[in-house]
Order: C-alpha cells, then sequence, then structure tokens
C-alpha cells in the first residue's frame, strides 16, 4: 500500500494552499486527493447566474499569489475560478492532484502510527499526516418540505445549477434570500415570465460598489505591485473596523443598522415592501448580504416577494400557509448548506475506534483553533470548527492555519496528540467570547446547532487568530516518536 508523508483531502482554495506551503517547506511526499474531476471547490460547484464573491477581490486571493488581473472589486465566478487554474499551473500542482478520489473513511492505524484512507474504486493509501481541507460550505441543504418530490416541474440546489434547464420565459420560484438568492434573484429578474422570491427572514442588506477597474489600474498594478498590496492592507483593516460590530460594539452596531436601513429606504420607496424586507434581528447575527441590485430586482415587473410560511409542494407549485398555490415551472432551492456538519459523510476514525462526526453530534465540536482534535494524532483542520467569519475573508484565516500546520510538520517527530486540557480551555475560550458577540443576540441562523450551540464562527479579530496560529507550540501537544 502506498505511504506519503501528508495526504490533503480537497483540491479548493484549501487544499491548494496547503501544497503550494508543503513545496516550499520542502516537504516532497505528498497528493492532493480530490473528489471532482476538477479544482476548485466552491468556485467549481457554484455556476448560478450571477455568482460572485462577497468579498473584494484583492483580500479574497493569496497573499502569496497576488492577481493584477482581477477586472472588478467583487469578482464572479468564473473569474475566481480561472484565478484558481492559474494558481495550479503556475506552481506546478497537476501532477500532485488525484482527481475523481472519493475519500469515504479515514482511519488511525494505531500499531503503525499512521492514516488509512480509504478512496471510492481505487486502492487505498496511508499516511503520516492528513490535512483536511474539505470545507463547510459543500453540502446542500433542501428542507424537509410535504410534497416535495410531487413537483411536476424541474428543481434544483443553487450549487447544483442545471444548465440544461431553461428558464427564460418561465415561472420560476426561488426559495430562501440568503446570499446565494440575493445574487441569482437579480440574474432571473427580467429573464423568467414570472420570478416568486419565498422569504422566511430577510436579510440585512449594504451596497455592493462594484465598479470595473480600469486597464491603467490594472496596468499600474503590474508595475507597481506594492500598491496592490497597500489596497489590500486597506481592505483588510476595513473589515477588521466593521468587524467590531459583529463582536460586541454597541456603537458600530447603530452604525451598521443606519447604513442598511439607509440602503434599503433610497432603494424601495414602497413603505409596505420595504416594512416586509425590514429584519427584525440585528445586523450581522445572519450572514449579511452585498448588493446594489437586489432590492430593485425585487421591484420588477413579474417579480413577487412571498413572505407567507411555505406549507407544502404540489405538483404545480408551492402553496404557503394561506392556502395560497404560487404555480411555478422550476424551483431553485437557494437555501445554504449544511455548515454545522464539518467532515460529513466522510468517516473519520481516531484513536480507539472513535468517530469524530460522531463525536460532535454527540457534544461540541470542540477543537485547538479550529486545526487540532484530541484524540485524532496527526490530523489537521482547514476552515475547521470555530473558525469561521462574519466580517472579513476566509483566505486569510486558511493561510493562518497554514502557519501552524507547515510548523508542526516541518521537521517534526511522527506523531502530535493534543492535550485534551488544552482542546478543552481553547473551545471554553471561544464559547465564552461568543457570548458578547451579534451571533448569540437572538436570532436562528445556519451558524448554530438546532439547539443554538455556535461552533462555525470565530469569535474575534482576525489579526487575533493570525497572532494565535503564526507559530506552532509544541507544549500544547504530547509528541512522539513512536
Amino acid at each position: 500500500m502506498e505511504q506519503l508523508d501528508v495526504a490533503i483531502l480537497g483540491a479548493g482554495l484549501g487544499g491548494l494552499g496547503a501544497a503550494i506551503r508543503l513545496q516550499r517547506a520542502g516537504i516532497g511526499s505528498f497528493r492532493v486527493l480530490e473528489r471532482a474531476q476538477e479544482v476548485g471547490g466552491t468556485w467549481r460547484d457554484n455556476t448560478y447566474p450571477g455568482c460572485a464573491c462577497d468579498i473584494p477581490s484583492h483580500l479574497y486571493s493569496f497573499s502569496f499569489e497576488p492577481n493584477t488581473e482581477w477586472t472588478r472589486p467583487y469578482p464572479r465566478q468564473a473569474e475566481i475560478q480561472a484565478y484558481i487554474l492559474r494558481t495550479v499551473a503556475r506552481h506546478q500542482l497537476a501532477a500532485r492532484i488525484q482527481l475523481g478520489a472519493q475519500v469515504t473513511q479515514l482511519r488511525w492505524l494505531a500499531d503503525e502510527q499512521l492514516w488509512r484512507i480509504d478512496i471510492a474504486g481505487e486502492p487505498a493509501l496511508k499516511a503520516r499526516h492528513v490535512i483536511s481541507a474539505t470545507g463547510p460550505l459543500n453540502k446542500p441543504a433542501i428542507p424537509a418540505i410535504e410534497g416535495r418530490g410531487s413537483f411536476a416541474g424541474e428543481q434544483f440546489h443553487s450549487s447544483q445549477w442545471r444548465h440544461d434547464v431553461p428558464l427564460a420565459g418561465r415561472r420560476v420560484a426561488v426559495v430562501g434570500t440568503g446570499a446565494s438568492a440575493i445574487q441569482i434573484v437579480p440574474a432571473l429578474a427580467g429573464v423568467a415570465a414570472q420570478l416568486s422570491v419565498f422569504q422566511r427572514t430577510p436579510p440585512w442588506v449594504v451596497p455592493r460598489p462594484d465598479r470595473p477597474y480600469s486597464a491603467v489600474r490594472r496596468q499600474v498594478y503590474r508595475a507597481l505591485p506594492w500598491l496592490q498590496t497597500l489596497n489590500r492592507w486597506r481592505i483588510y483593516w476595513r473589515n477588521e473596523l466593521f468587524g467590531l460590530g459583529f463582536l460586541g460594539s454597541q456603537r458600530m452596531q447603530r452604525l451598521a443598522r443606519w447604513g442598511a436601513s439607509a440602503h434599503l429606504r433610497h432603494q424601495v420607496r414602497d413603505p409596505a415592501l420595504r416594512e416586509r424586507l425590514t429584519p427584525d434581528y440585528a445586523p450581522g447575527c445572519k450572514r449579511m448580504g452585498v448588493s446594489s441590485d437586489y432590492y430593485p430586482a425585487l421591484q420588477k415587473p413579474g417579480v413577487a416577494l412571498v413572505t407567507g410560511a411555505i406549507d407544502r409542494v404540489e405538483p404545480r407549485g408551492i402553496v404557503t400557509a394561506d392556502g395560497a398555490l404560487h404555480e411555478c415551472d422550476v424551483i431553485v432551492w437557494a437555501t445554504g448548506f449544511t455548515a454545522t456538519e464539518f467532515v460529513t459523510p466522510m468517516r473519520i476514525h481516531g484513536e480507539g475506534g472513535v468517530e469524530l462526526s460522531a463525536l460532535w453530534q454527540a457534544q461540541p465540536a470542540a477543537t485547538h483553533l479550529g486545526i487540532h482534535v484530541a484524540g485524532f494524532p496527526n490530523l489537521h483542520l482547514l476552515v475547521g470548527p470555530s473558525t469561521g467569519l462574519g466580517h472579513n475573508s476566509i483566505v486569510f484565516m486558511i493561510e493562518a492555519q497554514l502557519n501552524t500546520i507547515i510548523g508542526a510538520l516541518r521537521g517534526g517527530p511522527p506523531v502530535l496528540r493534543l492535550k485534551p486540557q488544552v482542546q478543552a480551555a481553547s473551545y471554553a475560550g471561544v464559547q465564552r467570547r461568543l457570548r458578547r458577540t451579534v451571533w448569540a443576540s437572538g436570532c436562528k441562523s445556519w451558524y448554530q446547532h438546532p439547539d443554538g450551540r455556535i461552533d462555525t464562527l470565530w469569535p474575534g479579530f482576525t489579526w487575533q487568530y493570525w497572532r494565535a496560529t503564526r507559530r506552532f507550540d509544541a507544549r500544547l501537544y504530547e509528541i512522539s516518536e513512536t
């Protein structure tokens, strides 16, 4: 059975960033295992109309791989995927990536002090270390609504867009008003003959300044790359400032509410519609939308905002609680992902045969900084529990996590075991800080488990996370040669 020093699971931004950092560290025996037939992760999968990033492009990219060719502040999906493919080519990663490799199970082999990696339809591998970069937003969440299977038309999740299904001139229902729907609705308004947008809870939406970059600006960045770096840091610290509102500052909360409310008042003149679009929770408690064309799209002819609760689905359409049938030909489920199921459907069996998903269902998803888990030696997580953000770039967090992981791997002994008391203290600190944040202010969101516990988010500034992860601290681990 083939044996590697490191196996990386997933070829999205996290997995590719890990591969580049391993190469730079001189760790040559590694492979990236990707279940799909192309790299890209989220930006490969999500191809719905209007798909774009809601973090500015200069920050939503690797610090070590700046892109002078961004055409606008908020890049579209195709542009981000092109950046990812160029990064793979530039760093000659293709030979390191095994496509079509669906990892089904990891098992810690205590007698060999290695991970056994089972791959569907392929020979198993062994590895000293595993870096899991499977990402939290890849398992679609479709609500279990009565009669969903009886619908006579086409239906699909936003992340599994059916480009073979024509929408022009048809009656389309978009269920959900989260980040994806906010981009889909403007793209479909005016294309579909009738567009029904089913809203359970209105989102807070802030403007999206997305004026395309000029050719001159891109030329300047190519000639003077330090200017692009300066702009990256400007965006970074602006976002950190906005983060004050998420982390407990009432003054910043009031400013965020004022700004989002002003955006709504400016774009929606009808008081009745504006009232239906006004959230009753603090800005940021649910993920905030970034759009300058969502509200105008809702006011176009042929577009209807439906705020009644969905009761069931029938062959001809969706029935709301008031008994009204909203007929449609196509249903788009823009209902997000199961973000609290961190590693499923893959099974990870650590020491003593303990399975990680089952462990985290029975008790909180405790880790140290979202990277290491007690009882799972030499397993390293990227974008694991307690590392999600509401205000800044997850790519920054990935790079911070890689500082710790590469430090652990570079020249280190074979087996690293996180001390349970370190994990307990780390998780308790995260939960204590979360209680002061906007995410714990009372709303229900996809950040939370059904019981209200939040195991998805980092309750601080990203610079604080960087400071905590910038070096691997061996004192927090039991380290052995065997």
